[in-house]
């Protein structure tokens, strides 16, 4: 019986120690679940919003407008209420005339402590006087810097007797789809506004030349214009721009100027007062999938330059019909990002142009010139064909859906084509061919099929043989419009 108890008293002992350890594991999970809440529960944004305040600007613009010369925009011209205001406003002494001040309202940000301030050119744009408000309340006056339209950024600076709050740019290139920003700014004239939200896309082009947009869900309205979008680490990752909205107000879809390609513009503004971007002086277009079959070229990428132009790369020997595969040793994709890089490089360096040239690979080096410089002088050349196929009377043909007729002095003086150009006018355009669907209309000119001159319809004629012989199933045209150029690949059939 005494070791029946022993037994007994052991099993107890056992099922206590059992009940303990399942007790201990069961605290023990409540306590992981307990902390993975904590870090789930999104932190406050506000230990990060108060550190960085004080570097956000408030902007005023003053702008002196003329004043109305009539009742115009009052009522319709004509109106039988025209005259009553014409005699109110004589009345008011013409008040209405004068000359009076215009105000408008922005945001911005400190990027020194000796006053620089970053905001968008738009913000600024044609004003008088530009007055800085800080979180403080305190008000300087700016004055411009340097501007850059072509990315609608504009640098400024206020004089202070002390040192300024301000803060850092960080790097575009590293905020993902999802990471959390703030954007600080003006919005609507309501002061100093802090909005949250994650950045929804990258490598946004609105409609310049060197876009490169963040677009993000943070609130952004009329007046945060100019204003940062930080990261997490209180970083600026892009000035906020522009919204898309089809009522004025945030609907979460607003973009803000990558910082990697706002600090190149601000250190040059800076340094020069302006921009100098570089410049290679070529037309160029995508390569795409019936380009690149009419080509022969195993791949859709690289720039296809559609002229030269007097400049930077006719003197190094870049030609027409040339695919941009390298520049400066990175691959060429596309045109957006050739452009980009371009402009990036210093003006007057030599670079490593690798281009593909009559299937075969060239490496040509090129001296930048500037692109601000070149600006309006970008006007194509004319070629220089002679009179090589002329016909003495004109012969019109169709083909592939075009109706074609060679180039005469009559038609090059209608068409306002140069002198001495050689090619085949386009009359008509099936509208149920390929070649109305791609664009091609009357007036255009052919100047090149195949990536070789053609003055006569024999010579196109040529060209789609030559390229049914070569197994291609598409021809490449050089189509100029008003002096454009442009490369279209139109499909040759059976």
């Amino acid at each position: 019986m005494q070791a029946q108890a022993v037994s007994l008293s052991r099993t107890a002992q056992n099922t206590l120690w059992i009940r303990a350890m399942a007790m201990g594991v069961m605290a023990l999970t409540l306590l992981i679940l307990q902390a993975t809440m904590a870090l789930a529960k999104p932190e406050s944004l506000a230990p990060l919003a108060e550190k960085i305040s004080p570097s956000v600007v408030n902007i005023t613009t003053s702008t002196v407008v003329e004043g109305r010369t009539g009742p115009q925009g009052i009522v319709p011209e004509g109106s039988p209420f025209e005259d009553f205001f014409r005699e109110f406003q004589d009345r008011n002494n013409g008040e209405g005339n004068r000359p009076r001040r215009s105000s408008a309202l922005g945001s911005g940000f400190v990027i020194s402590e000796d006053g620089y301030v970053v905001t968008n050119n738009h913000v600024i744009e044609s004003a008088d006087e530009i007055t800085i408000e800080f979180f403080s309340g305190e008000e300087l006056v700016a004055k411009v810097i340097g501007t850059d339209p072509k990315t609608d950024i504009a640098l400024l600076k206020v004089e202070a007797d002390k040192p300024l709050p301000f803060v850092s740019f960080g790097d575009s290139n590293a905020a993902r789809v999802g990471d959390w920003v703030i954007a600080m700014g003006n919005p609507l004239g309501q002061g100093f506004s802090v909005s949250a939200g994650i950045v929804s896309a990258r490598n946004r082009a609105l409609s310049g030349t060197y876009d490169d947009y963040i677009q993000t869900d943070a609130a952004i309205n009329r007046g945060n214009s100019g204003g940062p979008l930080f990261n997490m680490d209180g970083e600026v990752i892009g000035v906020n721009t522009a919204i898309l909205s089809p009522n004025g107000g945030s609907i979460g879809i607003g973009f803000s100027m990558a910082s990697n390609v706002v600090t190149r513009v601000i250190d040059q503004l800076k340094e020069f007062g302006e921009t100098r971007r570089g410049w290679l002086g070529v037309r160029i277009q995508d390569v795409t999938e019936d380009v690149a079959d009419a080509m022969g070229l195993k791949k859709a990428v690289g720039a296809l330059i559609t002229d030269v132009p007097e400049g930077p790369a006719r003197e190094a020997g870049l030609k027409t019909g040339d695919v941009i595969k390298s520049f400066d040793g990175v691959d060429v994709v596309d045109t957006r990002g050739l452009v980009r890089q371009v402009g990036n490089s210093p003006v007057g360096a030599t670079v490593r142009v690798t281009v593909l040239r009559d299937g075969k690979t060239q490496t040509i080096k090129v001296v930048l010139g500037r692109r601000e410089e070149a600006d309006g002088t970008t006007a194509p050349d004319a070629e220089e064909n002679g009179d090589e196929g002329a016909e003495t009377e004109p012969q019109t043909a169709s083909l592939m859906g075009l109706t074609l007729t060679p180039l005469t002095d009559e038609l090059r003086a209608e068409l306002g084509a140069d002198e001495d150009m050689a090619g085949l006018a386009v009359s008509d355009v099936d509208e149920t061919s390929e070649a109305f669907e791609k664009g091609l209309r009357m007036g255009d000119i052919i100047t090149e099929a195949g990536q070789q001159k053609v003055a006569s319809i024999s010579d196109l004629e040529e060209r789609i043989a030559a390229a049914k012989d070569a197994g291609r199933k598409s021809l490449l045209l050089l189509v100029r419009r008003g002096g454009d150029p442009r490369f279209v690949a139109l499909s040759l059939g059976e």
